[in-house]
């Protein structure tokens, strides 16, 4: 019973893997382009979700402050998850609903790029958040399931990943936010000097 279990998992995750860049190429091409070109504009990337999504919105903003594979110049990245005071200082005046578009209103210029996750796209605080960074001239990403929920018409860059399956959706999430962030450190490694190119060991 267990072995099937497991192999099911695996098989699962494995047909869902094989149809993501079929599906989610396009998309990423368009998100790593956006995020190299604020960047290099001197901007920054925030990232905001709930449950999963939040600490996949840690993972990657913490590759992009820190490295990826490679040395380099830190680039700037903010996770709206991370200050538990503001979460929960935000959430008990104006309600959950807004926990991440009062901080990205504080933090956010025009040029950055808000990049919001949500397996099902219709994450209230997700959407609030994104329709707040559209309003104020942010470029605008998600990562979602096949459906896109609300999220579909509120961002300029939709990677919706080809499930309805939450931990199928969570799994390609990660493995997109990786690939978008060696497409950007190799873009800035490029035309940076300060960029060594040499390759770092397996982190944990």
């Amino acid at each position: 019973m267990t072995e099937k279990i497991l192999r099911s998992n695996i098989e699962s995750s494995v047909r869902v893997h094989g149809q993501l860049l079929e599906a989610c190429l396009p998309a990423m091409i368009a998100a790593s382009n956006a995020l190299i070109s604020a960047y290099r504009a001197g901007r920054k990337a925030l990232f905001f979700g709930n449950g999963g999504s939040a600490a996949d919105a840690q993972h990657l903003a913490a590759e992009l402050v820190g490295r990826y594979l490679r040395e380099r110049t830190p680039m700037p990245a903010v996770a709206l998850s991370e200050n538990t005071s503001s979460m929960t200082a935000i959430s008990n005046d104006y309600g959950y609903d807004q926990v991440f578009s009062r901080q990205l209103q504080a933090l956010g210029v025009p040029g950055d790029v808000a990049v919001g996750i949500s397996t099902s796209g219709n994450s209230t605080n997700v959407v609030e958040a994104l329709i707040r960074a559209r309003n104020m001239g942010l470029y605008t990403i998600g990562l979602t399931g096949t459906s896109g929920g609300r999220m579909r018409d509120l961002v300029d860059t939709l990677i919706a990943v080809p499930s309805g399956e939450t931990p199928r959706i969570q799994e390609c999430h990660i493995l997109v936010g990786h690939a978008l962030c060696d497409a950007v450190e190799q873009a800035m490694a490029t035309s940076s000097s300060t960029f060594s190119g040499s390759q770092a060991g397996a982190k944990g």
